[in-house]
């Protein structure tokens, strides 16, 4: 059984949702349920996607919850995108949280591809 604990990329989705769960925990999320549960949701989805795979013990099924993974941080992005632009965040966290969002995004895509070829 792998053990998705030792997973960097899963690592560093946890960091993510802890970091996303500290800047909407501050108004003006407070009063926009909608927004801030979503990007509570996509960023908590990143590291349980790759866990549920992980233990899944097939290659196959791990590669489609890591694609899913893939979808949820790139809903973060887009999250982060907006959540800048009506002014619910500055820019040095928007920034950080895109920047955390494509460096996982390269390392499941590299995860993906480790898979694939040990199917």
């Amino acid at each position: 059984m792998s053990h998705f604990e030792e997973l960097k990329v899963w690592q560093k989705a946890v960091d993510l949702a802890v970091k996303v769960y500290e800047i909407t925990k501050n108004d003006p999320f407070n009063k926009d349920f909608g927004l801030r549960d979503q990007m509570r949701r996509s960023s908590v989805s990143i590291s349980s996607n790759i866990s549920e795979g992980d233990q899944l013990e097939s290659d196959k099924s791990s590669i489609r919850y890591l694609r899913i993974s893939k979808g949820s941080t790139a809903e973060l992005y887009t999250q982060a995108i907006i959540s800048n632009r009506i002014g619910y965040i500055d820019t040095t966290d928007s920034e950080y949280l895109k920047t955390e969002c494509q460096t996982i995004l390269a390392m499941l895509t590299n995860l993906i591809k480790h898979r694939k070829t040990v199917q």
